[in-house]
C-alpha cells in the first residue's frame, strides 16, 4: 500500500488539511467527500490510484476535521467551495486535474466542471445530482421532497447542532450505519468520524454547507461539456434514481453506471466494483 502523507496546504485565503499519495509527476486526481465525512470517505480508493500512477489529493473540505472553519455562511457558497479545490492545484504545481466526488463533494465537482473546463479534465460523480437535476425533480417528486427535508430542518440556527450532537452524534452515526447496507462501517470507523465531527467548530461549519444553499445561484452550474461519469447505488435512501436519470441529461460526454447491491455509501459498500468504474473511466481515452 502506498504510504498516505498528511499536510496543511494554503489555497484561497484559508489552509486545507489534505491526505496526499501516488508519485508527484503523476497525473493529478482530487477526492471531494460529502457530508457527514472527510477525506477518509475515500480511503479505499487512494492506495488503488496511487499504485496506478496517479497523484492522489483528498483534502478534508472547508468547514470538516483540521481544515479551516471559516464562520459565514457566505464562506459556504459553491465558488468559494470550488476555489479552494483550484488552489489546491495551483498549490500542487499542475495545471489540470481530474475531479471526483460523493455526495456534495460531487456538487463542487459539478461546478468546476461547468464553470472550469480548461482545468478539469474529466470529472466522475458518486450519487450525487446535477444541480439543475435536483431543481427540476425536487418539486416534481413527494418522495425526494421528504427524503430531502432533513436540508431544511438545517436551515435553522443553532438547533440542528443540538440535534446532531446529541447522544454521542446518534443522528450522524444513524446517518451512515442505518442507511448502509450491513456491517459497512466498523467501530474503528465510526471512531475516526466521531473525532471528526468532535472538533472545535466543525458541526457547524458542516451545517453551513446546507445553509449556504440559499447562496447558491445553480443557473451558473451549465450542461458538461468535459468527459463525465455518475455512478449511482440503487439503494440510495437520500436521492432517488430519477434525480440520476435527469442528471445524465445534463452531460454531453456521460455515463451513467448504476450498481446493485450498494447504496449513497458505494465507495465503502463495494470498493473493487467501485474502483474499477474509477480507473477504467480514468484510462479512457
Amino acid at each position: 500500500m502506498p504510504k498516505i502523507e498528511y499536510n496543511f496546504v494554503k489555497t484561497n485565503g484559508i489552509e486545507l488539511h489534505v491526505a496526499a499519495s501516488g508519485p508527484k509527476d503523476g497525473k493529478l486526481v482530487i477526492l471531494l467527500h460529502g457530508f457527514p465525512e472527510f477525506w477518509y470517505g475515500w480511503k479505499n480508493q487512494i492506495g488503488m490510484l496511487a499504485e496506478a500512477g496517479y497523484r492522489v489529493l483528498v483534502p478534508d473540505q472547508r468547514g470538516y476535521n483540521v481544515s479551516d472553519k471559516p464562520e459565514k455562511i457566505k464562506d459556504y457558497e459553491l465558488s468559494k467551495l470550488s476555489a479552494d479545490i483550484l488552489g489546491l492545484i495551483e498549490a500542487e504545481g499542475k495545471e489540470s486535474a481530474v475531479i471526483m466526488g460523493h455526495d456534495w463533494g460531487g456538487a463542487v465537482a459539478w461546478h468546476l466542471a461547468s464553470q472550469h473546463p480548461e482545468i478539469v479534465e474529466k470529472v466522475l460523480t458518486v450519487n450525487m445530482p446535477h444541480p439543475k437535476a435536483m431543481s427540476k425533480i425536487l418539486p416534481l417528486n413527494p418522495l425526494q421532497w421528504v427524503r430531502s427535508s432533513y436540508m431544511f430542518f438545517f436551515q435553522l440556527p443553532a438547533i440542528p447542532e443540538a440535534a446532531l450532537k446529541a447522544n454521542s452524534y446518534g443522528v450522524l452515526e444513524s446517518s451512515l450505519t442505518e442507511t448502509s447496507m450491513p456491517k459497512t462501517f466498523s467501530k474503528e470507523d465510526l471512531q475516526f468520524y466521531y473525532d471528526a465531527w468532535s472538533k472545535s467548530g466543525a458541526l457547524t461549519a458542516m451545517l453551513n454547507w446546507y445553509r449556504a444553499l440559499l447562496h447558491h445561484d445553480f443557473s451558473k452550474v451549465k450542461s458538461i461539456q468535459i468527459p463525465a461519469r455518475m455512478i449511482w447505488g440503487k439503494g440510495d435512501a437520500f436521492l432517488g434514481q430519477s434525480l440520476a436519470k435527469e442528471s445524465i441529461k445534463h452531460c454531453e460526454n456521460g455515463q451513467l453506471i448504476f450498481v446493485d447491491e450498494a447504496t449513497h455509501w458505494i465507495l465503502h459498500e463495494q470498493p473493487a466494483i467501485a474502483n474499477r468504474l474509477i480507473l477504467e473511466f480514468l484510462e479512457e481515452s
